[in-house]
């Protein structure tokens, strides 16, 4: 009751589908706008399928400099030979996360051999073995772009908070976390990790990281940084951008040791590029008005649709309603495995 309860009066929770189900009646509109249910699908076209679902994160590390990416390896499923390899060559702990994403899924914080043979084991997917950022600052930037302008800009900056706890020096972790609607909601309790440091007492004062994987889904909390987008920053994303083939809209998750820094475009590393499919994650600031959130969500499916229309005009061709479907259904299998 008290899960069901947070839910119910905490917007930023409820499921994708349930959030989403007013935005799909706009889609519908634009759809009929451009004379296609995938109209997306020319929005990046160095992407595919615009980066709305199913794209390969290693072809998506492929267009970006490699300066700015961690080092990063693909393994095929099962391939404890090739992980062990890269593994020791990137150096413990690395990050795990399946080549083609799914809100979290999988992504996991390896932090040794043994780790490591067990999720290569598990995983029933190729995945990505990715070094370790340490940068305190971790951003979602979203940038949008129109081909017919010279200059792109940021349209929102959110800012994550990970899952984590103070100590008072009498309760464990387990008892701190029961505390918090967050972690009631997205704590797994059950993980090795849990285990291991959830009858651990904290010091007063001492904040223990429970969840090292940024994602709304696993209680990392969504922060707004809206009024730390400026003209310095502007002009440094839209440079980064301009290094990529062919990219207009999505969002740049991202480490960095500072704002300053981040304006320079330096002491800062790409974790992934997410095209059509992203989200302006500025929303899930709590408290964060639900009807001001659908005003923004409508506000970049409209901008999305007009950057495809504007490359359609350029020659870029919409996805046909059959190829689309297609990618679809592979995609909805494809989570169906993810979450055997």
């Amino acid at each position: 009751m008290k899960k069901l309860l947070i839910r119910l009066t905490h917007w930023e929770y409820w499921p994708f589908l349930v959030l989403y189900f007013p935005v799909f009646f706009y889609y519908l509109w634009l759809a009929f706008k451009h004379r296609s249910f995938f109209f997306f699908t020319a929005s990046n076209p160095s992407i595919d399928f615009g980066g709305m679902v199913g794209e390969k994160k290693s072809d998506i590390f492929n267009l970006l400099p490699a300066e700015f990416i961690p080092e990063t390896a693909l393994i095929n499923r099962g391939d404890v030979f090739s992980a062990k390899k890269e593994a020791e060559t990137i150096g413990y702990p690395v990050i795990a996360k399946p080549n083609i994403g799914e809100r979290g899924v999988w992504v996991s914080k390896i932090s040794n051999q043994e780790e490591l043979e067990k999720y290569t084991s598990n995983c029933p997917v190729d995945f990505l073995l990715q070094e370790l950022i340490d940068y305190p600052i971790e951003l979602g930037v979203f940038y949008v772009k129109f081909p017919n302008e010279e200059k792109g800009k940021i349209t929102s900056i959110v800012r994550k908070n990970f899952l984590s706890v103070k100590g008072d020096g009498k309760r464990t972790v387990n008892q701190l976390l029961r505390k918090s609607d967050r972690a009631v909601l997205t704590a797994d309790m059950e993980s090795d990790f849990l285990k291991e440091i959830g009858d651990a007492i904290p010091l007063e004062g001492r904040e223990v990281l429970v969840e090292p994987i940024g994602n709304h889904c696993r209680g990392t909390q969504f922060l707004n940084d809206n009024d730390k987008i400026n003209h310095e920053l502007d002009e440094a994303l839209d440079r980064l951008a301009g290094q990529i083939a062919d990219f207009y809209f999505g969002r740049f998750d991202l480490r960095c040791k500072s704002y300053e820094d981040l304006s320079q475009l330096r002491n800062f590393k790409i974790l992934e590029l997410n095209g059509a499919g992203s989200e302006p994650g500025h929303i899930y600031q709590p408290g964060y008005p639900l009807l001001k959130a659908y005003k923004d969500i409508l506000r970049h499916l409209c901008v999305l649709a007009d950057i495809s229309a504007q490359n359609k005009r350029r020659g870029i061709v919409y996805w046909s309603f059959q190829k689309g479907y297609k990618r679809w259904i592979a995609y909805s299998k494809y989570k169906r495995l993810l979450s055997s």
